[in-house]
């Protein structure tokens, strides 16, 4: 059975959602491809699950920082993990097929693979594009490479994040984001949490203060954490599962989380068929097409690409994509950067956010960054004490650190570190974006009294 359609996307969660949703607003017929749920990694795993896990944790910690606020001592673990399972939909996706089919897009159910220029195989029926394939199948978890690894039964972070219940004991082995997240979330669930990792603090690629920091919230929350610590075998025997360290230490637990980053979903994809590697990262342009394969019709968005393993820039990605291949179809267009057929923000412009207790926001680059690209930079680091927060949490702790590129006088980069300083990023993320004049940026008055206050005494510590 041979089908056509103007473009196939294959892998069904956010990205490739974003993708086939602007394909068919553009006037193009799209089919959507994906082997296990609509709604993908992010829905069912990764975002919104762990977010779901640790925000009852914050709440009960921002309460008792406020006097007067009757609070209980514990979580109810049934209870967090009866919402975070209403969050997944319990891990149904009928919803979002609804919203796929809603939208005139076709769901296609099955393990996709291409086969030559603009053809995918899905089990016995192959699917044919008029315009494009775009390839959105995201990442999975590594696996380092222990003795005793292949053969012991771990949790990744969809164990992590879909668990009936906590684990009396539990392992994080690496201090990404989602270790430092998820040895949180679940020792305020109750859990008993060792966290090994191999540097001097977590999150080694964000800046000194933010690993610091949810070093110091997370040892207060009672994770041991075991830094510089080598990991070299692991074995389970029974229920109990064992931990070895280079230095000769063996931490046991009941579950052992291996987080130590991802690699993209591309070994079983097909792109052998095209000259590609498997196993490798689709190098992208800003556009979405994938180098190496002639005849502009193979894009790719998403953690696929390597460039910005975040749904949030996997979705502004596949908005472009989509937008491009329709309209391509009518003609050329313009890619060149900030426009809307690329993805420029990629490059230097990516927010983040750690969902940790204290949260890190940051967007840009760190103040390392910006001096290896040769930016001529100054750095303002500033402990962030105003008004707003003192009101917002009694003995609130926070920091952050603002980078100047000197000779455009505009900011390259913003970190901060504390307390639901999440929603300060946004703030952040237009003025670097809109590359905003420190001179003009100071007349961005921030409100009385909010934590925003420190923007003001960042601009003042510059020397505004």
């Amino acid at each position: 059975m041979t089908d056509t359609f103007d473009v196939i996307v294959i892998g069904g969660g956010a990205v490739g959602e974003n993708v086939a949703a602007r394909a068919v607003r553009g006037g193009l017929t799209a089919a959507l491809v994906e082997h296990e749920l609509v709604g993908g990694e992010c829905s069912y795993w990764a975002c919104m699950p762990s977010k779901a896990l640790l925000r009852p944790g914050h709440a009960l910690a921002a309460a008792r920082r406020l006097p007067g606020v009757p609070v209980g001592d514990h979580l109810d673990a049934a209870q967090v993990l009866a919402r975070r399972t209403y969050f997944t939909s319990n891990w149904d996706d009928a919803g979002q097929v609804q919203w796929a089919e809603g939208a005139g897009i076709t769901v296609v159910r099955g393990r996709a693979r291409l086969d030559g220029e603009r053809r995918v195989v899905v089990g016995d029926r192959t699917l044919t594009a008029r315009q494009a394939v775009a390839v959105c199948t995201g990442s999975v978890p590594s696996m380092p490479p222990l003795e005793g690894i292949a053969d012991t039964r771990v949790w990744t972070s969809r164990e992590a994040t879909s668990a009936k219940e906590a684990p009396g004991r539990l392992i994080v082995l690496g201090g990404g984001v989602v270790g430092v997240e998820l040895a949180q979330a679940w020792r305020r669930l109750g859990s008993e949490v060792d966290l090994v990792i191999s540097g001097d603090r977590p999150l080694p690629k964000l800046e000194p203060i933010a690993g610091e920091l949810v070093a110091e919230g997370l040892i207060e929350d009672g994770v041991r954490v075991h830094t510089g610590a080598k990991a070299v075998r692991v074995s389970r025997d029974g229920s109990e599962i064992s931990l070895g360290l280079a230095d000769g230490t063996v931490l046991k637990a009941d579950e052992l989380l291996v987080a130590v980053g991802r690699r993209p979903a591309t070994t079983d994809l097909g792109v052998e068929t095209l000259g590609l590697k498997p196993g490798d990262n689709l190098h992208v342009d800003d556009s979405g097409l994938v180098s190496g394969v002639d005849g502009q019709w193979l894009y790719a968005a998403g953690d696929v690409t390597g460039r910005a393993l975040l749904t949030h820039q996997g979705k502004y990605a596949a908005r472009v994509v989509g937008d491009v291949i329709a309209a391509r179809a009518k003609g050329p267009v313009d890619a060149s950067p900030w426009s809307q057929y690329a993805a420029t923000a990629d490059h230097a412009s990516v927010p983040a956010v750690v969902f940790t207790d204290p949260e890190v926001a940051s967007v840009g680059r760190t103040a390392a960054q910006a001096a290896a690209a040769g930016i001529e930079t100054r750095v303002v680091d500033l402990d962030i004490a105003v008004a707003g927060s003192s009101v917002h949490a009694d003995g609130y702790r926070g920091k952050t650190r603002m980078v100047v590129d000197e000779q455009r006088r505009v900011l390259v980069g913003v970190t901060f570190v504390g307390q639901d300083v999440a929603e300060l990023l946004h703030s952040a993320t237009v003025a670097i974006v809109g590359e905003v004049p420190l001179e003009r940026l100071w007349h961005a008055v921030p409100s009385y009294p909010t934590i925003s206050e420190v923007w003001l005494r960042l601009l003042e510590a510059y020397g505004l």
